[in-house]
């Protein structure tokens, strides 16, 4: 199992930047009383989270934070720092490590640099169905992966909701694999990524996202993939009206915490903060299905035509190339999650 720690010379002056702005980066203390009146020190953490306010990830943050405050009658008190405040999600990664933040919200996917097993989460149609992704990445096979960050001074406390990515394209509905073959679909830069749509027959076209649309709109590329919420919020359904929702890929979010901030907890609290976290899961849960309806919705309002996919049989058999070429680098966890 391959661990990163970033470089603590490289780090420190991105740290120092953004401290500079954010003031100072040490945990702050105070007193009040409990209920009981009884005088108690409040430990005051920044969780660093890049979404706005109002995004199902930080209302998932904030739900957090306010267990934390409430199950330790107001010893932690955690401040969330939305809209990238803190950085963004790389730089973010780095001050996590140097514990000069204690807690933040990442995708699972820059997060695979630190813990080779966290990549098997990216590999395509997964689980069964939501309800089995969710029972495993709430239950010991998701807490086991939680603690693939040992040795990279990160420690990993509960997966949140990102959707599930599909496809969408300029040319044509497509309800097979057949129907997406010789299509230039647009995909993040991965091997992983690539080999996914290569399988599929279609050709596999690494881009930077902001010029997705363009790209669509001039014809350079036919398609590309992304969870309701971006294809909407992106505007690429002006572009690109046929969107297969056949979920291929559905990578989590992380809540993470500092270790040196993990280290300075008791048992106790440790427990508390693990708890607080697997229970602020549910309502960022349903603040991002509240979030997938709103989009999808308008989009249907703007025309775009949405291919239900029944039986993703055929998808499924169309990728197994890249089960044969990565299966054996994750074949502990996909024997676990298949057997469960």
């Amino acid at each position: 199992m391959r661990k990163k720690v970033i470089s603590l010379f490289a780090t420190t002056f991105l740290a120092v930047g953004v401290l500079a702005a954010c003031g100072s980066s040490d945990t702050g203390t105070s007193e009040g009383v409990n209920d009981s009146g009884v005088a108690r020190e409040t430990v005051t953490l920044k969780l660093a989270e890049n979404q706005p306010e109002d995004y199902p990830t930080t209302i998932g943050a904030k739900e957090f934070a306010r267990l934390v405050e409430e199950k330790t009658d107001g010893r932690y008190k955690i401040e969330v720092y939305a809209g990238g405040q803190l950085g963004d999600e790389r730089s973010v990664i780095e001050q996590l490590q140097l514990g000069t933040i204690d807690l933040t919200r990442v995708n699972a996917i820059p997060l695979s640099e630190f813990s080779d097993d966290i990549g098997v989460l990216a590999m395509p149609y997964l689980f069964e169905d939501e309800d089995q992704k969710w029972d495993i990445l709430n239950g010991e096979i998701g807490q086991d992966l939680l603690e693939t960050f040992e040795g990279s001074s990160l420690v990993g406390l509960s997966f949140y909701d990102s959707g599930e990515r599909s496809f969408y394209n300029t040319q044509r509905p497509v309800t097979t694999p057949e129907d997406i073959a010789g299509l230039q679909i647009r995909v993040q830069q991965s091997d992983l990524a690539i080999d996914i749509i290569n399988s599929l027959g279609a050709s596999a076209t690494p881009m930077e996202y902001g010029e997705v649309y363009s790209a669509l709109q001039t014809g350079v590329i036919d398609g590309a993939e992304n969870n309701f919420p971006s294809y909407f919020t992106s505007n690429h359904f002006e572009v690109a009206k046929y969107f297969t929702v056949n979920g291929y890929q559905g990578v989590p979010e992380i809540l993470l915490s500092s270790e040196k901030l993990w280290n300075e907890l008791s048992a106790e609290d440790q427990e508390i903060f693990r708890e607080a976290a697997l229970e602020s899961v549910s309502v960022q849960r349903e603040a991002w299905a509240n979030l997938v309806e709103e989009a999808q919705k308008a989009v249907v309002e703007n025309g775009s035509e949405l291919v239900e996919i029944d039986d993703l049989t055929p998808w499924r058999e169309a990728v197994q190339p890249v089960y044969d070429k990565y299966g054996e680098q994750f074949a502990e966890w996909l024997d676990r999650i298949n057997n469960n």
